[in-house]
């Protein structure tokens, strides 16, 4: 079994203190994100859905740099989106400003509802670290 790290970056310390699990662990070279989503270093959660979507991105990097990997690492992806059908293309204009596109298997799936009443997004993925 390959070693684990835990990966917690200081920006997200409050999340295992208050809500119990990890930002991202890593075995081996793969890095697995746990969902990110819209909110400040506070746990806040981002009303605005544009704002959202570009902070859950910004989470994501934040997570990623953490357990030494970019988005050119990421090899899966799975978003949940809340109202997909009424969001899909505010998000697809936020991905594609920031996400190098079509660089990994990508599964989009909408929901009824996330942990948070005002949440739209959550973003997992799995990062392959180069050279690990």
């Amino acid at each position: 079994m390959p070693d684990r790290e835990i990966i917690v970056p200081e920006a997200m310390k409050l999340i295992p203190e208050r809500l119990g699990y990890a930002p991202a662990v890593k075995a081996g070279n793969l890095l697995f994100c746990s969902g990110q989503i819209g909110r400040t270093a506070e746990l806040e959660v981002i009303v605005d859905p544009e704002q959202q979507f570009i902070a859950a991105w910004k989470n994501l990097e934040i997570v990623l740099h953490a357990g030494g990997c970019t988005y050119a690492d990421v090899v899966e992806m799975t978003t949940y989106h809340v109202d997909i059908a009424e969001h899909m293309e505010l998000y697809k204009k936020v991905r594609d400003r920031v996400f190098p596109r079509a660089t990994c298997a990508w599964t989009a799936i909408g929901v009824s509802a996330l942990a948070h009443p005002a949440l739209l997004l959550e973003i997992k993925c799995v990062a392959v670290q180069r050279g690990a």
